[in-house]
């Protein structure tokens, strides 16, 4: 899903995340990586620093940005940025209406707009992401990232059950580690399973890739599971983990989807009234 880039790349922001790089593959319920030696609620606190800083940085890119003229050559590009903008700074439905006007200007990116599925999803718009990751399906069949969102949409818009009924099969081999990844949500993998299955050995570069998906979409499923404390704990080591930030337009657009699920669990628990 990652690898079809439709819009100019933001300027990537800083990184002042700590690279830590524990023994996450071990397992992920009750531990944060051993080598960091610092409390959840430490960790959680640098997150939410780090979030201050972004929404700083982001809403000072917003501000500055001129207005759209619908009808220049430059708005394709611009909405584009002024989606990605929204989207971080988890306005939802500002982000779903600038990737809209990207399918108005262009209707050929329709079926290759994941990050419009996205934006429908958060925006609580999950039958109109369902129909959107379908679309996409159209356009690859091989991702299974894709899948997991269309899953994830189906679940919300139509209930466990049938998300599970309706999950696409995939006969070719996707990216890793998304193979395994994509089990996770039919039940035929459990999180420790999809660590596990990371092999030994691989440079540290390849090694904290496959460790930031896992982790990630550990995470996502464990909070559509209403698992918070394990959602947490996976979310957290997906956004400290230093990897996507440099990798590259896709993995820095999923790093923010994680930041930003953290975020709500986080707020959510901040806001829950106490007993």
């Amino acid at each position: 899903m990652c690898r079809y880039l439709l819009c100019l790349l933001i300027p990537l922001l800083p990184s002042c995340l700590p690279m830590h790089q524990g023994r996450a593959d071990e397992g992920v319920r009750g531990r944060v990586e051993k080598e960091a030696a610092e409390s959840s609620e430490t960790l959680d606190g640098k997150i939410m620093s780090v979030n201050a800083e972004i929404k700083e940085s982001l809403s000072k890119q917003l501000s500055e940005m001129p207005k759209i003229d619908g009808t220049s050559s430059e708005a394709f590009d611009a909405y584009s940025t002024r989606g990605d903008i929204h989207m971080f700074l988890a306005d939802f439905p500002k982000a779903e209406a600038d990737y809209l006007q990207m399918v108005k200007l262009k209707p050929e990116v329709d079926s290759s707009h994941w990050r419009l599925g996205i934006a429908m999803y958060f925006a609580d718009h999950a039958e109109k992401a369902a129909a959107q990751f379908d679309k996409y399906h159209s356009f690859d069949s091989i991702d299974r990232e894709n899948g997991i969102w269309r899953y994830l949409s189906h679940r919300r818009a139509f209930g466990l059950e049938k998300a599970r009924e309706q999950l696409l099969k995939y006969e070719k081999d996707d990216r890793p580690p998304f193979k395994e990844v994509y089990r996770l949500f039919d039940g035929s993998l459990k999180p420790d399973d999809v660590l596990k299955a990371i092999p030994p050995g691989l440079p540290d570069s390849g090694r904290n890739a496959r460790l930031f998906y896992s982790h990630l979409y550990i995470g996502i499923n464990y909070s559509a599971e209403g698992e918070t404390d394990l959602a947490l704990e996976s979310l957290r080591l997906a956004t400290l983990n230093p990897w996507p930030r440099s990798a590259g337009f896709g993995p820095d657009y999923m790093w923010h989807i994680g930041r930003l699920q953290h975020q709500k669990l986080t707020n959510a628990r901040l806001e829950a009234p106490r007993p």
